[in-house]
């Protein structure tokens, strides 16, 4: 297993793509460090991975909540004596045009998307360079190359991410500690259940394969990139769009 008795703590855990890695994750021998606002379905999550064999731990945080970072990271040392890997995976979307966009959309999307990637990964990083080694998944987005109407403050974030991670591959790669993001494409998670059928067609005429990712599809790289089969991978940025932009 690639993945074996590293101890992988990953935000956003209870639904969607980070639900889906957290469970690879486990598959691959990992200890897993579920993290999401979400109690009830990050209770869930831990049973449904220990039914399938594998290790969790589960902690309520909310990703601009220092004191609920800290403990967690916390409870984490205390469970497992070290963390290998963080992913921040957390986050939202607050959707408007610029001109009806409100302050308060804007500066929420900013603190939990971008801002939090900055509080989880500022809790581990002194962690991770005293071992010698680490790996820090930032989940970016095609919207972080290529913007997106409607997304001032999404797009803003996730430029924003990679942005930490071309910056912190050069502080960290010679303490032992890699960076990199994943920048996804059209998944099929909750944040597009709301939208109406055409759209979702549209979504899917755009990719080259056609047809929306799947969250295992995301999970399946980040697995990777935690893996030491990825040992020389640090400040990557890499899109699974199924050929959206390519």
């Amino acid at each position: 297993m690639r993945l074996a008795n590293k101890v992988s703590i990953i935000t956003g855990a209870a639904n969607g793509i980070g639900r889906a890695t957290a469970e690879k994750f486990a598959k691959e021998g990992a200890k897993v460090v579920a993290c999401d606002v979400n109690a009830a379905a990050l209770e869930a999550l831990v049973a449904d991975i220990k039914a399938a064999g594998g290790e969790a731990i589960s902690f309520v945080v909310d990703v601009t909540n220092k004191e609920q970072i800290a403990a967690a990271v916390q409870g984490t040392l205390a469970a497992f004596g070290r963390v290998d890997t963080l992913v921040n995976n957390a986050g939202i979307v607050m959707d408007a045009r610029l001109q009806k966009m409100t302050d308060e959309q804007f500066d929420r999307v900013i603190d939990i998307n971008l801002k939090g990637v900055y509080n989880c990964t500022k809790a581990v990083v002194d962690l991770m360079v005293e071992q010698q080694s680490g790996v820090i998944l930032n989940a970016s987005s095609i919207v972080g190359l290529t913007g997106n109407f409607g997304q001032t403050n999404y797009a803003a974030a996730k430029f924003g991410v990679i942005g930490f991670t071309k910056t912190w591959m050069r502080e960290l790669g010679k303490k032992g500690v890699r960076v990199n993001a994943v920048c996804p494409g059209f998944i099929a998670t909750q944040i597009l259940k709301d939208m109406p059928e055409k759209v979702i067609t549209a979504m899917e005429e755009k990719v080259p394969l056609g047809r929306l990712g799947q969250p295992e599809e995301i999970a399946n790289i980040y697995a990777f990139l935690a893996s030491d089969e990825a040992s020389y991978m640090n400040g990557a940025v890499i899109e699974v769009t199924g050929g959206l932009t390519m």
